[in-house]
């Protein structure tokens, strides 16, 4: 099984003392080509303060993420599911997993990275700012990234379930073979609407029970088992989809 996850615009600060970016150390070696691509236009965006906050779209108390860009190759480094901070990777809280879900965590969660393509949980990665939407000069994220993630994504082996937002898939699509999973809840006359305030933090409660209690997921069969066995309400879909009702 392998879940993929959106990214989050926030991050964490801090890192291992000592530690730098070490792109020969991260999951994906295929991508490291264009990781350097992407690399090298966004620390060269980011010798100008006011252009790249621009290109971000950034505002003046979100300088300090043009310093954060421009130290990219030097700054302390820490594992991916830590870096992220927000609504879906709060629910998540990698920290407090046990020693048992990190290491499934590392095995089995992917991250889909602006900067960096794919990227696994345990991936020791900088602070940054750099967003799917982002206007790089020089780049186009989606082109530079779309057909070299997506051949990633179908190397993929099992169920892979489809976490992230449509404006990462469109970044690099899964394979036919993934399951996207769309949160949604019922009223009371059992009508199904797609849940938006809380979408996020459903998404981060169920990756983590997956990843405490779901060792043995491999399959759809056994991913609706384990649901109903949690009485978590897992569903197929439309095609390619499953519902996850709460």
């Amino acid at each position: 099984m392998h879940i993929l996850l959106p990214p989050s615009e926030t991050k964490r600060d801090g890192g291992a003392e000592g530690s730098a970016l070490d792109l020969a150390e991260l999951g994906f070696s295929r991508l490291n080509s264009t990781r350097r691509t992407v690399l090298a236009a966004v620390r060269s965006l980011s010798t100008n303060r006011a252009t790249a906050a621009r290109a971000l779209k950034l505002s003046r108390a979100q300088y300090f993420e043009v310093e954060r860009n421009r130290a990219l190759r030097r700054s302390a480094v820490m594992p991916a599911m830590d870096r992220y901070s927000g609504v879906l990777y709060d629910a998540l809280d990698a920290g407090s997993l046990s020693v048992a879900a990190r290491a499934r965590a590392g095995t089995h969660v992917v991250i889909h990275s602006a900067l960096f393509g794919l990227l696994r949980a345990s991936d020791l990665i900088p602070a940054y700012r750099l967003s799917h939407d982002s206007r790089v000069p020089g780049i186009s994220l989606g082109p530079t990234w779309r057909t070299a993630v997506a051949k990633e994504l179908a190397r993929l082996d099992g169920l892979v379930l489809d976490l992230r937002s449509e404006s990462y898939v469109a970044l690099g699509p899964a394979p036919n073979t993934a399951h996207f999973l769309r949160v949604v809840t019922e009223d009371e006359r059992g009508a199904r609407r797609a849940l938006n305030h809380f979408n996020k933090k459903a998404k981060g409660e169920f990756v983590r029970e997956l990843l405490e209690t779901g060792s043995e997921v491999s399959d759809e069969q056994s991913l609706f088992d384990w649901a109903r066995d949690r009485r978590i309400t897992v569903e197929r879909g439309a095609p390619g989809e499953f519902r996850l009702v709460i």
